[in-house]
Parts: C-alpha cells; sequence; structure tokens
C-alpha cells in the first residue's frame, strides 16, 4: 500500500480533546463498532494510518498519542503504567465509547494488557501485537535499544518516549506472565516469527496461558506486524474482530 504525506489521508480526522484538563490528540476514522488502537514506545498514532484506511468500512478507528508521545504534553517528572491505562480508560469514556476492541502493539500492547486485567468489562476484545508485559526483551534487544538511546543523547535528538517510572518492586520488563490465566476477554496475539526484541516463544506461551487466546504468526524479522506486512496483519486483525 502507498504511503501518503501524514494529514492527507482521505477519511482520517488529526483531531484533539480534553482529558482532564489534559490536551490530547488522537487520529479517527470510519463508521462502526469503536476500535482503539495504542502505540509502541517509540512511535506515534500515525503509526496506525493504513491499519485505519483498511477497516475504516467497517469499524469507526480512534488512535490517540499517549500521554507524553507525539503531540501530546510530556511531564518531565514521567509516567507510570497506571497512569497510561487510566489515560485510555479516559479517552473512552470522554469519547463515549463502549466496548471497544482494544489493539496494542509492543508498548501500547501492555498498557492494553493492563486495563484488560483491571478493568475487563470495559473491553470486547483484545488484540496484542508484539506486546510487552509478557516476557523479558532478549539480550540483544537490550543491547540495541541501549544504543538507540544513547545516539539520541549524544547528539541531542529528543527521546521518542518519556520517562517511566516504576515503584519499588516491579519488574523492569512490567512482566505479568502469573496475571495472564486471569484475562477473560477473547484475546488474539499477532507475532513476527523472528522478533529480535520479544521472541516468539513469548508469544507462544502467553497464548497457552490467557484462556480465550489463539495466536497468529507472520512471516519474517521485525518488531512492527502491522509495519512492512500491514497487509498480512490487517487480515488477521479484521478476521478476529468480524468474529462474533
Amino acid at each position: 500500500m502507498a504511503k501518503t504525506v501524514p494529514g492527507t489521508e482521505p477519511g482520517i480526522e488529526y483531531l484533539k480533546t480534553d482529558i482532564n484538563g489534559y490536551r490530547t490528540h488522537y487520529l479517527k476514522s470510519g463508521a462502526g463498532q469503536p476500535v482503539v488502537l495504542l502505540h509502541g514506545g517509540a512511535s506515534d498514532s500515525r503509526d496506525w494510518l493504513e491499519t485505519m484506511e483498511y477497516l475504516s468500512d467497517s469499524y469507526t478507528l480512534y488512535a490517540p498519542d499517549l500521554i507524553g508521545f507525539g503531540q501530546n504534553e510530556r511531564n518531565r517528572d514521567g509516567y507510570y503504567l497506571s497512569e497510561f491505562s487510566d489515560f485510555i480508560l479516559e479517552f473512552m469514556d470522554t469519547l463515549g465509547l463502549q466496548s471497544p476492541f482494544l489493539v496494542g502493539h509492543s508498548f501500547g500492547g501492555r498498557v492494553a494488557l493492563d486495563i484488560a486485567l483491571q478493568n475487563p468489562e470495559r473491553l470486547r476484545k483484545l488484540v496484542l501485537a508484539d506486546a510487552a508485559g509478557l516476557g523479558k526483551v532478549s539480550r540483544f534487544g537490550t543491547v540495541i535499544l541501549t544504543g538507540f538511546w544513547v545516539i539520541r543523547k549524544l547528539f541531542r535528538i529528543r527521546q521518542p518516549y518519556p520517562t517511566f517510572l516504576a515503584s519499588e518492586g516491579d519488574d523492569p520488563d512490567w512482566a505479568c506472565m502469573e496475571k495472564l490465566p486471569d484475562i477473560k476477554t477473547p484475546t488474539l496475539l499477532i507475532w513476527k516469527r523472528h522478533d529480535l526484541y520479544l521472541p516468539l516463544s513469548i508469544a507462544r506461551r502467553a497464548a497457552s496461558l490467557i484462556p480465550d487466546a489463539r495466536l497468529r504468526v507472520i512471516p519474517g524479522f521485525g518488531h512492527a506486524p502491522h509495519g512492512r506486512t500491514v497487509e498480512e496483519f490487517n487480515k488477521h486483525l479484521k478476521e478476529f474482530l468480524d468474529e462474533l
């Protein structure tokens, strides 16, 4: 699918709203049941443009910038995981989204997991794309992430993500494997076969622990199945959302 200049995609609105006094940027398109799309830790809402175009004939798509990301303001002190999940719940309330489908990639997947664990009654279905929180980042992945951080620091390039805060005793990888059997929401995991950050074995184990879960594997290397393999990702996503 050909790329377009951000802001010129037909049918996609660039909007803002206030959430508890916090000015929030988000994208919206389509008509039908609501689908909320949560981007990863090195991206923003525009990461979902092609998926929004693909699904807009069947669903209403909402892709917010998470707090501290994209066009949203950033608190220099940082944020706890619970602040991100509370933000999305407030986003849903502000826009009147009842039982939406929730889709999360990477860090956005961890936020989605937190909502599914704490507020399962708020969701219709859950989709996790190479999601954080299901296991530890590989050693090689840690080296890559650290390298990117150092390069941006040396060249004074703004980090694409805010500071992540943790309470005493919290797992640095936000791992929540022991809680997965408590997820009651129908769940789809979509994973790249060769994810250098979060290996496929993590997804296989998670799919076996979540009671109502299935796993779809997309061939190739990468951490974002909705990136270069967007057509296959969109196909799996739509099939899952369409099921009664």
